[in-house]
């Protein structure tokens, strides 16, 4: 039986990166003697154009027919004003609704071909590999709103268990990395963070082998530019990593290198680069391709439960960024084709590697 991973391209160089991920995933599923289905459905802006809505009921019923959904960007200026009733972003929001995906996973580490374009000193930069847990479904995004002719509200409301199960996923993480998980929230002032302080103590007797440590948010965001290299896995609710991944972002040297994947409680997960649209290089060729090819690992991994085959193309795509095949935002010239072709080039050659050991 084949594998259905639902893709939705969406706006500007999201069709770009999505199709250099889909030719990846194909090596991949060639070489391993896999079989991947792939069917295509409008998300964002060019649904809205199209169908009215930025997630038509026939891209939903597909996503939730799926075994994975991989996603490009959504987006753009042509959507942009924040006054209309319908906007791109609505569309996003509301499939992770649907799918059920409350947690964002956003792993970092900086390549040192990228390292030159990051903020932060290169001593800064030593040793940075820690992964994003974001909750995504509740908090303020989802409370409810209220809009009067001086004011505005925002409700932000979280349950225990909504906090539990993203708490849980992070614990669980950090237990198979270095066991170390620093919690965010804002304790000293809202009421909501001092429930998820209070669960993420609880748990934490069931977890004795991962360090729990608390850090406000204001406080975090000048810790991840001041000492990035002491954190494993960092967990918070929606707004707080909303802003505080976007930060992060910043200390890799280029949107364009990094994924996520969002998780529920079972396997079927959504996955994209955490770039934008970037509507101002769409169509040109020299859009960077790696967040989306390496979100495309995570969905090997975590949708797919092939840990090895996600593995090798992570490897394949360090190796190419190692050999030099630079786009534009990493101070290269190459294409996203160049960088896609490597990428594959190099998965060809880690399998004949392991076809001549497993001979010999």
């Amino acid at each position: 039986m084949s594998t259905h991973i639902a893709l939705l391209p969406g706006d500007g160089i999201g069709p770009e990166v999505t199709a250099a991920a889909v030719q990846c995933l194909e090596a991949v599923a060639e070489i391993h003697g896999y079989s991947f289905r792939f069917s295509e459905h409008p998300i964002g802006g060019c649904a809205i154009d199209a169908y009215g809505t930025a997630l038509p009921e026939t891209t939903r019923a597909a996503c939730l027919a799926s075994d994975a959904v991989l996603l490009g960007a959504v987006g753009g200026p042509k959507w942009s004003d924040p006054r209309a009733a319908v906007r791109p972003e609505q569309g996003l929001l509301a499939l992770r609704a649907a799918l059920g995906v409350y947690a964002n996973l956003r792993p970092l580490q900086v390549h040192p071909r990228a390292a030159q374009f990051s903020p932060l000193r290169p001593e800064k930069l030593r040793q940075v590999d820690f992964v994003f847990v974001r909750e995504l479904t509740g908090g303020i995004y989802f409370g409810a709103k209220t809009r009067e002719s001086d004011a505005a509200s925002d409700l932000c409301r979280y349950s225990e268990a909504e906090i539990e199960r993203v708490l849980r996923r992070a614990f669980t993480l950090a237990r198979e990395r270095r066991r170390k998980l620093t919690s965010v929230d804002k304790a000293n002032v809202l009421e909501t963070s001092r429930l998820w302080r209070a669960t993420a103590q609880r748990l934490a007797a069931e977890y004795p082998d991962v360090a729990l440590e608390h850090q406000l948010v204001d406080s975090m965001a000048m810790l991840l530019l001041t000492r990035p290299h002491s954190f494993d896995v960092i967990v918070s609710e929606n707004l707080f990593g909303d802003i505080l991944t976007d930060e992060a972002a910043a200390i890799a040297g280029s949107l364009g290198l990094l994924p996520s994947a969002s998780l529920g409680d079972g396997p079927r997960g959504l996955y994209e680069p955490i770039h934008g649209s970037a509507p101002d290089i769409a169509g040109q060729g020299i859009a960077n391709p790696a967040g989306a090819i390496a979100s495309a690992a995570l969905l090997l991994r975590y949708s797919l439960g092939l840990p090895a085959a996600a593995g090798a193309l992570e490897s394949a795509l360090w190796l190419a960024l190692d050999e030099g095949v630079l786009t534009p935002d990493l101070g290269g010239h190459h294409s996203t084709t160049a960088l896609t072709e490597a990428v594959i080039g190099h998965l060809w050659s880690q399998s004949a590697v392991d076809a001549a050991v497993a001979r010999a």
